[in-house]
């Protein structure tokens, strides 16, 4: 049985979720309010009550920025904020499309990346732009 010592912090919990192929938010219980990025206790109240939740995986680019290496150092990719539906704001990236082609306000939709040594979360182009 996992006891403060030994159970996984709220960051593993949010890796073990994506390694299971699933985007997990975390939510308060006593306010409804999502959380990212996962965290002990609610930001702003001290709530100890956060619960897992399944994100929409809808969002939308809130900022974006080009960065540009060389081919043999990750070569050319975006890095964006994107606004959840829920309501949190988070950093990634947007794939499937050119890094100069990510524009503010593009709606997007979460997609687990497990091409590496270990998942990470990207954002693909919805089509349109969110409301």
């Amino acid at each position: 049985m996992a006891n403060a010592f030994t159970a996984p912090g709220p960051d593993q919990m949010f890796r073990d979720y994506l390694a299971q192929g699933r985007f997990m938010i975390q939510r308060s219980k006593s306010t409804g309010a999502h959380v990212f990025y996962p965290r002990a206790m609610m930001p702003g109240t001290g709530a100890v009550d956060l619960e897992w939740v399944e994100a929409s995986g809808k969002g939308t680019v809130y900022a974006t920025s080009v960065v540009r290496h060389r081919p043999e150092k990750g070569g050319v990719y975006n890095v964006a904020l994107i606004d959840l539906a829920e309501g949190p704001r988070m950093l990634s990236r947007v794939e499937g499309v050119a890094p100069e082609a990510v524009a503010i306000g593009m709606a997007v939709a979460a997609a687990i990346d497990s091409s590496g040594e270990t998942p990470i979360l990207v954002f693909r182009p919805a089509g349109g732009t969110a409301s």
